[in-house]
């Protein structure tokens, strides 16, 4: 799923109009993967328009917070579903759904639960403000099994150290389509961002 692509667009987005031409240019630009964050009105509306346009692409969802927004996405067409946090219900839901899910952990106490209950790879968020690559290296002597989804703070400039740790399978980039860019309608400019990010491994 998100290991076959090292650099993983996370986008914020309100305007069901920029959706498809957003989605065509980094597609375009060589990102199948992309994450569309439940943190506005019409992400929701966003996502299926991506998702019935381009149903080859891995579209997912992120900033799941709760067992009905599982559901939403679900119905909506994503593809897999992230959360910055973990629990019981939304585990719950992602099994009963058939959701393949991304929890987030950000301790070792929250790593271990999570491996107990099936996961290997999980969200690492906010990355910076959580330890970022110190913790992470740290987190991966006791917790070799552990792979990691880190979001939040990093940068085009920090993306290839995360991506250079033996326990990141894939990073996520808000730097690819910011908000100002879809705004304006700068689709030229993240497609030269999202074919840049394309390029980098893991």
């Amino acid at each position: 799923m998100l290991g076959m692509q090292p650099v993983v667009p996370v986008i914020v987005i309100d305007d069901p109009r920029a959706a498809v031409p957003l989605a065509e240019a980094l597609l375009g630009a060589g990102l199948a993967t992309l994450e569309i964050t439940l943190r506005t009105p019409r992400a929701l509306e966003c996502l299926t328009l991506m998702a019935a346009t381009f149903p080859d692409a891995c579209i997912g969802a992120g900033s799941i917070r709760s067992a009905a927004q599982m559901e939403m996405v679900k119905a909506a067409g994503a593809r897999f579903a992230v959360s910055p946090g973990s629990s019981d219900q939304l585990v719950e839901a992602a099994i009963r759904s058939e959701m393949p899910f991304v929890p987030g952990a950000a301790s070792a106490s929250e790593v271990l639960r999570l491996q107990e209950q099936g996961y290997t790879l999980m969200k690492f968020f906010p990355a910076e403000l959580a330890g970022g690559i110190p913790m992470l290296k740290a987190l991966g002597a006791p917790l070799p099994e552990a792979r990691f989804f880190p979001t939040g703070g990093i940068s085009a400039e920090l993306a290839p150290a995360y991506l250079a740790l033996n326990n990141v399978t894939c990073i996520g980039g808000s730097w690819i389509a910011p908000d100002g860019m879809i705004a304006s309608g700068d689709f030229a400019g993240i497609a030269r961002r999202a074919a840049d990010a394309a390029r980098l491994t893991a």
